[in-house]
Formats: structure tokens, sequence, C-alpha cells
């Protein structure tokens, strides 16, 4: 790469060629150039480089696919009991004759393979439904105190500590015991009491946000409160409700799955993985495995799964917690 040309004039010989610098003595280089990214292109791509919330985010979506088109391709009968078929170990062929079971029969002569993916769809539906409930009472009511602040804030705070105090599987048993289990009750009755953290984590997010020069220009042009809420606080704060979502979900399945163990969870023909593993103890001393570790390994590993999507979308959504 030659030199710059530079003009002079005539009566001093007309061009020079000044000597070419080396980079290193002369301007330092440059790193490379990026193009500009949107925040959300920029929380996928730290989400993709951590490789373990990857993972889990594939298995959940295979696990999801196994119960939900399992069914589809795994007929079963899942409604009326069988009980000559009743405890069969795996391959075992039924006394009237026929195939044997891939994971056996419990004492109803349900197949374990299909009854897994039937409590898995409750499990899932529960679990996503409550985290809804939740999600959206305690973002609109940490959002409503973080706004208003002062007294109000001081109220509702002091309520939410109350609330808090009162222990969550007591009051869940209780109610549960009252109302019948079918999944839209047992989603609502988990989703009312989990809406606490939830609430605290949005307010303190408000909290700050109220401050920024956005929220300040708005209220300035009139804005109402309900419009702050609703078009800047709450669209800003989404990050932190994304990342709660996950966590509630995995909650809401170990409380279900807690219920189902003491024999409160879904009402039979009904069933989830709480209700399946109800007599894990006797099932595991009279040496029937089937019933309890293929459907507890699958608790164990969406909750698992759950969590570490959480924890990745934790770091991802926060700017402070980005790998340059």
């Amino acid at each position: 790469m030659g030199g710059a040309a530079l003009h002079v004039p005539e009566e001093l010989g007309g061009l020079a060629v000044l000597p070419e610098v080396p980079a290193s003595e002369g301007f330092a280089e440059g790193g490379e150039v990026q193009s500009i990214q949107s925040g959300w292109r920029l929380m996928v791509r730290e989400y993709a480089s951590n490789k373990l919330a990857v993972i889990a985010l594939a298995v959940l979506i295979l696990v999801i696919l196994f119960c939900y088109v399992g069914p589809l391709v795994y007929h079963t009968n899942q409604t009326l009991a069988n009980p000559i078929a009743g405890s069969l170990s795996p391959g075992q062929a039924p006394p009237t004759g026929g195939a044997g079971h891939p994971l056996g029969t419990d004492e109803f002569g349900f197949d374990e393979l299909g009854r897994i993916m039937v409590g898995g769809q409750a499990a899932l539906e529960v679990g996503a439904f409550a985290a809804l409930v939740a999600i959206v009472i305690g973002t609109l009511y940490g959002a409503i105190s973080g706004l208003i602040g002062g007294f109000v804030d001081a109220v509702l705070m002091r309520f939410v500590d109350v609330l808090l105090s009162i222990p969550f599987l007591l009051v869940v048993l209780v109610l549960a015991t009252k109302y019948n289990g079918t999944v839209v009750r047992l989603s609502l009755v988990l989703g009312v009491f989990s809406w606490l953290a939830p609430a605290r984590l949005i307010r303190g997010e408000v909290l700050t946000l109220r401050e920024r020069d956005f929220v300040v220009a708005a209220q300035t042009m009139g804005s109402s409160r309900m419009r702050l809420i609703f078009r800047h606080l709450i669209p800003n704060a989404m990050s932190v409700s994304i990342v709660n979502v996950t966590f509630l979900i995995a909650d809401s399945i170990l409380a279900l799955a807690f219920l189902g163990y003491l024999g409160l969870g879904l009402q039979p023909p009904s069933t989830s993985w709480g209700d399946m593993l109800g007599n894990a103890l006797q099932y595991v001393t009279a040496g029937q495995w089937w019933l309890v570790y293929p459907v507890g390994g699958f608790l164990v590993l969406v909750v698992l799964c759950c969590n570490l999507i959480g924890d990745a979308l934790r770091d991802a959504v926060d700017v402070r917690l980005r790998r340059r």
C-alpha cells in the first residue's frame, strides 16, 4: 500500500510521497464495526450463548410434544379402569391376552406410559395457567403501588407482607379440601396465592422506571396514570415478568404434585404427576418401580428445565449481566 501523495511547488520538485507509517507507530487500529442490534436480538443472542439453557429449552419442548402429541400416536384407555390388567410389570401381557405395556400398568389397569402423558398435560396446564394468573395480578398490583407511591404504596406493601407471612401450602391445602380438584380451580387457587413475589419485583422495577425521562415527559404531557401503567411502565417491566413466569410455572407444578401426593389433587379419572405418585412409598416397597421412577423423573426434569431457562433469561434480559 503506497504512501499518500502531497503536492509540492514545482521549484521544490513537484509531487512528493510521504513514507508509509505503520499502524503501531501511528494511529491505533480500530475494532470490528458491528451493526446496532435491538434489545430482543441481544437477549436472544445472550440466551443462545448459554448452552445448558438451550438444552433445557429443547428438552422442555420435547416433553410438551410427548405429553400432547404422544396420545395421538400411542392410544390408550385413560377413562375406564381395568382391574384384571392391574399391576402388570413392563412388557408383561395382560391375562386376557394381547400385547404388553411398555411401562406396565397401575393398580387400576391404566397403561402407565399413557398415564404419564395425560398427567403431564394436567401438570403443564395448571403450571402455565397458575403462572399467568399470578403474573397478571402481581404486575398490575406492583405497577399501581410503585407508581402512586407514598402512603398508598406503604399500605399495599404491608398487605403483601401480611400475606407472605401466611404459609402458602397451608392456605392451598385448606382451599383444595373445599373445592373439587379440577384444572381450572386448582390453577386459580395456586395463581391467586402466587402473585405476591411478582408484585414486589414489579413494584421495585416501577420505582426505578418512574424516574426515567420518558415517564416524566409523559406525565408533563398530561398522561393519565392508567396510560402510564399500560403504555409505559408495564411494557418496560415486561422482562422481569417473563423471567418470573418460568419460576412460577415450576413452583406451581411442584405445588400441584404436593397436593396430588396428599390426595388433594385432580379428581378421577383426571390425574397429574403428583396424583400418580400418591402411593409412591407403597409402590417402591412392593417392587413396582415403574409406577414411581418414570413419572418422578419427568416431574424433576420439567422443574429443572424451567429453573435453568429462568436463570438464563434473567442473565439475558438484564443488561448488567450480559457478556460483552
